[in-house]
Formats: C-alpha cells, structure tokens, sequence
C-alpha cells in the first residue's frame, strides 16, 4: 500500500458512502475498461483480501469514495462468480479511530480458530493494516499496525476485532500489507509483511497472537524505494517439487521506473525463507502491474494459484486522464514454474482459461481493419522465426501505440500512443529482454486503454496502459511473415441503456 504526499480529509470528516447511495456511471466513458475490473466511480488502487467462498470470488481493494484521487483508505468490494465478470459491492470496511484501513488478505477460519464464529459458521476474517496519518505527518513512529475484522455472512459486513491492533511493534515505520495463508505441517497461520526494505514473517495460532520468525531481503532483489504487499505460496516445479514463491512489490525502483513487483523462489520451513540464488526476477516486465497478490481459500482439487494487480504505477497514478474513476485491475493469471533456456526456475503467468466465455468468432486483420475494430479484442500470432514482428495499433488522429519484437527482445512505444502530458514518466519506450526464453508466440489482450501482452502464454508479461484520444481502429502489420487473428471480446458490464450519462 503506497502512501502518497496528500493524505485528503481526516476520516472524521468523512460521510459514509455506500454503492446504492453513489449514481451508477454507464460503463462505457472513454477509457473504460471493458474487460477488466474498475470501481463504477473514485479512486481505487491494491487489491486486497482476495479469496474464494461458498461459489464466489471475492475482490477487495483500496478505494477512496469521496474522490478520484488517493485519500483516507477504505475497503472497497466486488464478488465474481468465474473472475471475469464483478459486481460492484457495498463498502466492506471504514476508517475508525484507528486510522485508515490499508492493504492486507482474507482467509477461512475454518475451525473457528479465532473464536469470533463457530464451527457451523465460521467467520471469513480479514487482516488488514491500521494506518494513523497524524501520526505519520507529524514524524512519528508506530503509525502503522496490524489488525482483523470478520464476517459471519459471507462478506456481506463486517464487525472489527474489538482488541485491534494484534499486531503493534513499537518504533516500526513502514509496517504495513499483512499476507495470510496456512501453514499446515506446523498447524498455524504464517503472516508475510511488509517491514520497510524487507519482508517479516509472523506466525500465529488462531489470526490474534502472533509471533516474530524472520525476516529475508534487506540486501537481497531489487531496493531503491518501499517493500510492499509481499506474498509467500507454494507452487509445485516442472519436477514435481514443491517450491516457495515471494512476491514483493517495490516503489520506486521498477523495472521501468516507479513501482513494479519482483519475486523470489526458494524453500521456507515455517520459520525462514531461504532463496534458490540471487537472480532479479520480475512478475511482469511492463510498467502498470503492481501490488499483486494471490487468492486464498481456493479448493484443494482446484489446485490453481490466481493472480491480481493493480494495473497502474505510482508514478503517474493520481494523474492519468480519467474523469469518473480511477484505475483498473489486471486480468486474473494462473501462475505457474518452468524453467527458461538456462534451466532457471521462473514463474509464468497464464491468463485464466474462464476469458474464453468473452470470446467471438475470430477473423483476420483486413476483416478487423475493414470493420475498424475496436477494443476489446484479442490478438494472437505465432512467432515465425527471425524475423522481427512490427505492429502498429493506430487512430484515425495518427495516434498509435507500436509493438516490436523478435526473439532478442520486446519494445513497446506508446510515446506517441494518446495522452501522454499528463506525466513526464508516460510516454516511453520500453524495452524487455527475451533471450532467456524460446520465443513461440504472442497473444495480446487489448482494452480501451491497456495492453497485456503474454509471451508464450505468460513465460514473459507486459502489461502497459494508454490513453488514446479515439480507440484504436486499424492494426498495421508491418511483417509479411505472420497472419494475426484477432477476436472480438464481449464486454464484462451488463448492457447499458444509451441515456445513462
């Protein structure tokens, strides 16, 4: 969770705002995603909380009602039942005398552990951070700790643990982002949280005591700004062992500037995380895909691990040139280990296999050029060889956004892709290398203003975000060795009458 220099009201001066007393905004304004999940209206940023229970995906996320831009930190919620098509909920938790409500995870008690339940009912709890501005402004320590709420409904609300915080270390700065998952061969809850420039790893009985184990990454991966939002999952490699995966979100210091989430494999016993080596290995190699994490609570004989983020970057967040909203989330991916050309351990993101439900019947590029197509679709192509592959996603007001790639490397250029003013930081090219991988295909999903290109089905990802003053109507491919295909997506918003302003 980023703290950004305005902080807005003070919570106490705040109304309480739910979904039904906001006016519902069609969702189909320019720059709308349609494919992927943004609030109807405000500020939105991390994703928080995910799990899944009783049928239902459950997204939460940082949301301030009261303005596009960052302020005192509520949490928002939405419900899926496939993780494509969200409906927005009523506000799931408020700032309190404790402070703001920042980032954190959600889990199943499912023995009643805390007690807050029973074993007929047993509450969903979420663990969140408890963020105290005064404090914070005025040079202070301490202002940030670790506290839970439950949920005897499934979500629906929510009742604060009367003793919070369960979690206060005294002198702590930058203390924030609780992780939860089951650790079973100890029988207790892990906590994964973020402590400045390194993660700490917290163990409890029963989500209320809890107890320091470690801590991993002061000199370790990529530095230069806060650690944030940190994750820790098994995930089994391609010989059938069992590895650790730790995402750690960082800001600045990204790839491409600003924030950006690197991870490492390795071994944790309960205690201690123990890396395989020391390579820098990032999630996604593109500039708007941050403070990600995990779902839990999916079922045993699902097996899969999902992945959300926050499909933006600090750098330019409160700026970019929405007017009702602000940010959106990534499509959900399927993380999965493979080893690359040099027999290294990295994670691929797949997207999930249930966006195949938005899929129509595909056809070519003079088809979509005839037609002017425009988002959301879906571009695939298989890589021919040596040959770079050009493509250029173009507006009838000369805009464009350009991908070039071989089997070297992958530039993508939206310097002259729409609005780009609004921060000296937008409007680059940038370059991802792909040596490490044997080059086989793309498949570009494309919304009204981002762009997630999975290379080899997610071996590499690149996720970036344009602003184009008009949609992209033409595709020129500036290649004679390939044939994309390209197939039109449904929209994930339920139709919307054309007199909704």
């Amino acid at each position: 969770m980023k703290i950004p220099l305005l902080y807005g009201f003070l919570w106490l001066m705040m109304s309480c705002v739910t979904k039904s007393d906001k006016i519902k905004p069609a969702m189909n304004e320019q720059h709308r995603p349609q494919i992927h999940f943004s609030p109807q209206a405000n500020w939105m940023n991390d994703p928080n909380g995910l799990i899944y229970s009783n049928d239902t995906y459950h997204l939460f996320f940082q949301y301030y009602p009261e303005d596009i831009v960052w302020g005192p930190m509520h949490w928002g919620h939405a419900t899926s039942k496939d993780l494509v098509h969200w409906e927005e909920q009523d506000i799931a938790l408020y700032p309190d005398r404790l402070g703001y409500i920042f980032s954190g995870s959600a889990v199943m008690d499912h023995e009643n552990r805390t007690g807050l339940g029973s074993m007929e009912n047993p509450p969903m709890v979420a663990i969140f951070t408890h963020h105290e501005p005064e404090i914070r402004k005025a040079g202070g320590t301490g202002y940030e700790k670790q506290s839970i709420a439950y949920s005897l409904d499934q979500g629906k609300t929510w009742t604060k643990y009367r003793n919070n915080p369960v979690l206060d270390v005294s002198g702590s700065t930058d203390f924030r982002d609780p992780k939860v998952g089951w650790f079973e061969p100890e029988q207790k809850w892990v906590m994964a949280l973020a402590a400045k420039d390194r993660v700490q790893f917290y163990s409890s009985p029963n989500l209320i005591d809890w107890t320091f184990e470690s801590e991993f990454g002061q000199n370790r991966g990529a530095h230069g700004g806060v650690w944030e939002c940190p994750d820790l999952f098994p995930l089994t490699d391609t010989d059938g062992n069992q590895k650790w995966v730790l995402l750690v979100s960082i800001n600045p210091g990204g790839i491409h500037g600003g924030s950006a989430t690197q991870y490492f494999i390795g071994d944790f016993d309960g205690q201690h995380f123990i890396p395989d080596d020391e390579h820098l290995r990032w999630l996604d190699y593109g500039a708007d895909n941050y403070a990600g994490v995990t779902f839990s609570n999916i079922p045993e004989a699902d097996g899969r691990r999902i992945f959300v983020g926050w499909m933006s970057n600090w750098d330019y967040a409160t700026r970019v040139p929405t007017k009702k909203w602000r940010s959106a989330m990534t499509l959900p991916r399927e993380l999965h280990l493979f080893k690359d050309k040099n027999g290294k351990l990295q994670v691929q993101s797949k997207p999930i296999a249930a966006l195949k439900s938005l899929k129509n019947k595909s056809i070519s590029i003079s088809e979509a050029n005839n037609k002017q197509i425009a988002p959301p679709y879906l571009l695939h192509f298989k890589y021919p060889g040596d040959n770079p592959v050009i493509l250029q996603f173009e507006n009838e007001l000369g805009q464009a956004a350009i991908l070039e790639v071989d089997h070297e490397r992958l530039r993508f250029d939206r310097s002259n892709s729409g609005a780009t003013s609004f921060a000296s930081s937008f409007g680059k090219v940038h370059t991802i290398p792909l040596s490490d991988i044997a080059l086989e295909s793309v498949t570009i999903y494309i919304d009204r203003a981002s762009f997630e290109i999975f290379i080899n089905e997610g071996e590499k990802v690149i996720t970036e975000i344009v602003f184009p003053t008009e949609a992209y109507s033409k595709i020129n491919v500036l290649s004679e060795s390939i044939n994309p295909t390209i197939t039109p997506l449904n929209p994930i918003w339920k139709p919307i009458s054309a007199d909704v302003k």
